[in-house]
This record gives structure tokens, sequence and C-alpha cells, in this order.
């Protein structure tokens, strides 16, 4: 290689190295399912979501986990739309929850609830699915009562 193309190839490297890292990572899946929220305000907003859908995995939900991460939560489903009730019983940080019609409307939502309150939080409408966040969530993405929800593909059947 002459010395003329070496200063050229020494820093093009790294321009080439950084795209493909870019590339890399944009392409990369994620690591499990997700739910998205349309918003009134035309955002989208992904959440990753552990599903609960059987009876054991909803009366269990989140308690006793010490953190949950930023745009992580858990997706309650159940097998069929019905005014539904929760508490935070055994859950030491505050939850938004969202209650979710079978037509994946919001009906409902549970704001900043109180960690290890045994006070019933009731849906108030009929619904079929339940998403747990971080408490402040819905008040930090504009999330309301209206709003649209695209669950998974392939969940499983609520048991």
């Amino acid at each position: 290689m002459s010395t003329l193309f070496r200063p050229f190839t020494i820093l093009l490297l790294p321009l080439v190295t950084l795209t493909f890292l870019s590339i890399s990572y944009s392409c990369t899946s994620p690591s499990g399912p997700q739910v998205t929220i349309h918003t009134s305000k035309n955002t989208l907003i992904q959440v990753s979501v552990e599903i609960a859908s059987t009876e054991e995995k909803r009366q269990l939900g989140l308690m006793y986990r010490r953190e949950l991460p930023e745009l992580h939560g858990m997706l309650f489903l159940f097998p069929y739309e019905g005014e539904l009730s929760f508490w935070m019983k055994n859950t030491p940080f505050p939850l938004d929850i969202i209650f979710i019609n079978a037509a994946r409307r919001i009906v409902g939502i549970a704001e900043n609830t109180t960690p290890f309150s045994e006070k019933p939080l009731p849906s108030n409408k009929p619904a079929q699915f339940v998403l747990e966040i971080h408490g402040g969530f819905c008040q930090r993405y504009g999330i309301m009562i209206g709003d649209q929800i695209e669950l998974p593909k392939n969940l499983p059947p609520a048991l």
C-alpha cells in the first residue's frame, strides 16, 4: 500500500466500524414481547413486557420485585372481559396500572399506586388486559384513557 492511501484508510476504518456497529444495533430485535401504545398525540411508545397468562402468574404479578427497568412492565391476560381489581400487596414501588378492554383501548388507569397497599384498585369498566408499569409512566408519556394498545403477536391463551 502506498503512503498516499494510508492516512485515508486510517481515517476511514473507524468510520466504517462505527457505521457497522450502528447498523447492527438498530437491527437487533427486542429481547421479549412488546406492547405498543398509540397515544392520542400520535406518538408510539413501546414497552417490553413479561406475560402473566395463568392464574398463578397473575396472582404473583410484580410482588417482591426490588426494581423494574424503565419501559418494562407486566401484561396480564384474562380469559374474558370483565371488571377487574388489583392491589399493591408486597409491591415495594409505585406502579401505574393500565386497564385495557377487549377492543385494545385503555378504559382505566390507576396512577402512582401506593406501595404495599391492600386497597382495591378497580378497573371501573370491563377490561381483559392489564399493563403494570412504573408509577408516573402515564404522566411522563402522555398515556390517557382511550389510547389504543397493540399487543404482542402470538400471545399464550389466558388460563
